[in-house]
């Protein structure tokens, strides 16, 4: 499980974007625990695996 700060740092992104996502229905799935926010490693793997590219003329789905 990593939290909101740690997945931010991991992808060199804010906090406040992940939010954003979350509010979005974007990035991947997470889990609520009270007041915190907590992202299961295969879920963040998934996300990362399907996140990749080969071309950029490749559209998302």
């Amino acid at each position: 499980m990593l939290r909101a700060d740690e997945l931010a740092l991991r992808w060199g992104v804010s906090e406040r974007t992940l939010e954003r996502w979350r509010n979005e229905g974007r990035g991947p799935k997470y889990m609520k625990l009270g007041s915190r926010i907590g992202y299961p490693l295969t879920a963040v793997f998934e996300f990362e695996r399907a996140a990749g590219r080969i071309s950029t003329s490749e559209r998302d789905e």
